[in-house]
């Protein structure tokens, strides 16, 4: 017979913050057909839909019981290492990606290793190699190699975002190359319009000098700088010419000095509104502009490069201490099933394992598209931060300086490699 699923009333009481601080559940069941699920996408997002579904099918099928807990992610992230250390630990999680998450839980034993589900449901052979990285973690917990500790169904990457009625307007086309991209952006410059929407102080202009540099960088230089593999000169070509484009651009009116004070929200919605012809971030904005903009808009991948910004997904994580584990392995490949996968791609998400018959929504069939172009060619290169815990903060930094004046493209990329290369110590030694 078909149980119902049972969602975790939110605690509001001042009596139990302690609990929920914790991240303790108010009466979790740990009874062998109950599944006790935690995660923190939306019930409205692309995910929250998909695995939805997914827990009806699940009930269905084995007859267990799923127990929902929906938590925040900074929940998560703040109490992960306590909690999953203890009889609280949920039978399955939604979870980071990246060493300084997954792979710290997975080096302090708190994680299952996933080898024999992989090796017995096939999850390998549904994702991309640039993919599996982010999901497979070594005794020292950095990503690349060793044992899976997650299984990734959703992917995210950074594409252009551009304004069609805007290029319509000023006569332009899709631009296929760097060259004509730059042509592009001088165009709109002439005609006085800043074509870049951009902030300096969060992550957008940073994943933007990233793709710059892997416009003159191969996977040797990514697997470099993400994983540790040889040492990365920060006065190279591929980083030179990023930190230097990034001046180029701004002295040329491409992206304005004003991006400094500007947040990613501030450059989104500027977007939006039209002020803007042209976004550089992730797939992640998707849905934002399909409801908010009036506008006719679409998205290419980052002329000249093989290459972009992105990963997997956060992942599915099984704790060491979960009570049920075959049951977290019977919902983990549920999700991966191409109908819990195309509702994912047809409700703005990326899936990683779609059919892409059945994607039918027009602009979701191209977000997959480009996404599938990139793990069919080894494209996906990760995040500029993900390399140490404070270089997010230090390449925004440096950033900002570019843009107001006070350094200069080589005394910022001086300074970020050392900042890197001090982080990298720390980790590695």
């Amino acid at each position: 017979m078909k149980r119902q699923s049972k969602v975790a009333t939110a605690i509001a009481a001042v009596g139990l913050g302690a609990m929920v601080l914790s991240g303790c559940s108010a009466g979790a069941s740990h009874d062998e057909d109950t599944l006790v699920l935690w995660h923190y996408e939306s019930a409205d997002s692309a995910m929250g839909i998909a695995w939805a579904e997914a827990i009806k099918i699940f009930e269905e099928e084995t007859g267990a019981t799923v127990e929902f807990e929906e938590k925040s992610f900074e929940q998560i992230r703040s109490t992960a290492s306590q909690v999953l250390n203890s009889d609280e630990a949920p039978d399955l999680l939604e979870y980071n990606k990246g060493n300084a998450t997954a792979g710290l839980l997975s080096s302090q034993g708190l994680l299952s290793s996933l080898d024999e589900a992989v090796e017995k449901y096939g999850w390998d052979e549904k994702l991309a190699p640039s993919l599996q990285t982010t999901a497979m973690y070594n005794e020292d917990g950095i990503m690349g190699s060793g044992s899976w500790y997650g299984v990734p169904n959703y992917g995210e990457y950074v594409q252009v975002y551009y304004n069609k009625d805007m290029f319509a307007e000023a006569g332009l086309e899709v631009p296929t190359t760097l060259d004509e991209f730059e042509s592009v952006m001088q165009a709109f410059a002439d005609q006085g319009v800043t074509p870049l929407a951009e902030a300096a102080a969060e992550y957008p202009l940073g994943q933007l000098w990233y793709q710059l540099a892997l416009t003159k960088a191969d996977r040797d230089w990514v697997d470099a700088y993400q994983l540790y593999t040889d040492d990365v000169d920060f006065s190279g070509p591929e980083i030179s010419y990023a930190t230097e484009t990034i001046q180029d651009w701004t002295d040329k009116g491409f992206i304005s000095p004003d991006a400094t004070g500007l947040k990613a929200e501030d450059a989104g919605t500027a977007f939006i509104n039209g002020t803007y012809p042209i976004f550089f971030s992730g797939s992640w904005w998707y849905n934002r502009f399909t409801t908010e903009m009036d506008a006719d808009w679409g998205t290419f991948l980052f002329p000249g490069a093989e290459m972009s910004p992105g990963s997997a997904g956060n992942m599915w994580s099984v704790p060491e201490k979960a009570q049920n584990k075959e049951l977290a392995y019977e919902f983990i490949d549920i999700t991966m099933r191409p109908e819990i996968q195309a509702l994912i791609g047809n409700n703005g998400g990326v899936p990683v394992a779609a059919d892409e018959a059945d994607i039918t929504d027009e602009k979701s069939k191209e977000l997959i598209a480009n996404f599938n172009t990139l793990t069919e060619r080894d494209g996906i290169a990760f995040y500029p931060d993900w390399p140490t815990a404070t270089f997010y903060d230090e390449l925004n930094a440096g950033l900002q300086e570019l843009l107001n004046g006070t350094k200069d493209a080589s005394a910022v990329q001086k300074q970020l490699g050392e900042q890197y290369q001090a982080g990298v110590d720390d980790i590695v030694g």
